[in-house]
């Protein structure tokens, strides 16, 4: 089972690799869109990036919903959760 640190470093590691961000900018905190500069496109390519990664697919209404790098791990960390 992943935990959200697991979760917040890998993404982390995604962000830096696929958007050259600097690793320093990437916080739990940091809005996607105005801190590290995400747009829309870049949103489709990390939401295929995690399905790679998990084997899951964010719904795409449910990325509409996430503003920060904390949001994102939310969702993921959901994602991954075994269902009850």
């Amino acid at each position: 089972m992943q935990t959200r640190d697991d979760i917040f470093n890998t993404l982390r590691d995604a962000l830096v690799e696929l958007f050259e961000l600097d690793p320093e900018r990437v916080k739990l905190e940091s809005n996607l869109y105005q801190d590290l500069e995400i747009d829309s496109i870049d949103a489709v390519d990390l939401i295929d990036h995690i399905k790679r990664q998990t084997g899951k697919k964010i719904a795409a209404e449910e990325f509409k919903t996430v503003r920060t790098v904390s949001d994102v791990v939310e969702a993921v960390y959901r994602l991954v959760q075994p269902a009850a």
